[in-house]
């Protein structure tokens, strides 16, 4: 890559809570290992508006984070695909390859890695969270990162991998099986994409909770078997005893939602990420004999994922509601999704121009 007239490129940078600037950046060389992307898109996740309302909940400030090496201001942005546009010496992947980027950084050498439980890593992190990611016109990331893309999957597809590795994740954690009843409370992107993989591991019947209606068709559209609008209606009530039931928002009260539709024996699997405490009555819990179980990012996902889309199984670019350009990923990407409204999944083009390029 020709480094003359080197002018940077544009990028979403974190500086602090509210303060998310589009800006130049300066590029750097390669270090070991590492590849440059041209970013095709990138899509915005809940944790990127937490980090824009009021971080820093992960974005490392002061102390760089161990495996990046980065500390704030960073580039955000974890659920990116792009094509390779130079790679480090020794890195075997060709110039012009279209990839999707796993971002989970992982140190290789703890006890969780050397399992290969790398979601688990005691350094776990994100590219676009604890270092710079894809909310930009070009990233660099670890090559252990990069998943090349088949033709059959789109770039708008690919850029929907992250979230539904993260609920494909849940969906083997909670162990379902084909002939299962599936109970989801929150219709966001996790929960929408949980009901849909759902479905095509064979659950019979999918049950979704959201006070959108908007949210609630999609998940119609998507598979869901019943849709409960939880401003007047009990999940409870009408999931009536399922096999599994799936926490996507992270409050007490899509919590308590959960716990009451799983039938005794039942599974509960925690994917929002709560604000702090919550409380679980245990002696339902020890009466009832459920389990609960917690799942977190993903592993070994991806390949099965892209296979899945290549072989037309499943569309994630289906929850996608808008495209924004880079120019615009505050004033309409971040803060429209900060506001109540009907979009689900944003996603940031930095290859088109918008009205403040």
């Amino acid at each position: 890559m020709s480094r003359e007239n080197d002018t940077g490129f544009l990028a979403a940078v974190w500086h602090g809570a509210g303060d998310v600037r589009i800006e130049r950046r300066p590029r750097r060389p390669l270090r070991n290992g590492e590849v440059r992307l041209a970013v095709s898109f990138c899509g915005i996740c809940g944790s990127d508006l937490h980090e824009y309302a009021n971080g820093p909940h992960a974005i490392p400030v002061g102390k760089p984070h161990r495996v990046s090496g980065e500390t704030a201001p960073l580039v955000i942005g974890h659920e990116f695909t792009g094509v390779v546009t130079e790679a480090a010496a020794g890195v075997a992947i060709a110039v012009g390859t279209r990839v999707a980027v796993e971002p989970e950084y992982r140190c290789g050498s703890c006890e969780a890695c050397r399992r290969g439980e790398y979601n688990l890593c005691i350094d776990m992190g994100f590219a676009g969270l604890m270092g710079s990611g894809g909310m930009s016109e070009e990233a660099i990331v670890p090559a252990y990162m990069l998943h090349p893309l088949p033709d059959a999957v789109t770039d708008r597809q690919a850029a929907v991998l992250e979230p539904a590795a993260v609920a494909l994740h849940a969906l083997r954690r909670g162990r379902v099986r084909a002939g299962d009843t599936v109970a989801v409370a929150g219709a966001g992107p996790i929960g929408l994409l949980i009901a849909q993989l759902a479905r095509v591991a064979g659950a019979r019947r999918v049950v979704v909770s959201d006070v959108s209606e908007v949210r609630l068709a999609l998940a119609r559209d998507l598979g869901a078997t019943d849709i409960v609008d939880a401003t007047d209606q009990d999940l409870a009530a009408v999931a009536n005893g399922v096999d599994v039931a799936f926490e996507a928002v992270g409050i007490q009260s899509t919590l308590d939602a959960a716990f009451a539709s799983v039938r005794k024996g039942g599974r509960v699997v925690l994917v929002g990420l709560c604000n702090g405490r919550v409380s679980l009555d245990g002696f339902d819990m020890v009466n009832r004999e459920l389990e609960l179980i917690a799942s977190v990012g993903y592993r070994d996902i991806y390949p099965d994922l892209i296979g899945m889309i290549a072989s037309g199984l499943f569309d994630p670019s289906r929850i996608v509601t808008r495209d924004v350009p880079l120019t615009d990923a505050v004033t309409d990407g971040l803060e429209r999704l900060r506001k109540p409204g009907d979009d689900v999944k944003i996603l940031i083009n930095p290859q088109e121009k918008g009205e403040r390029s």
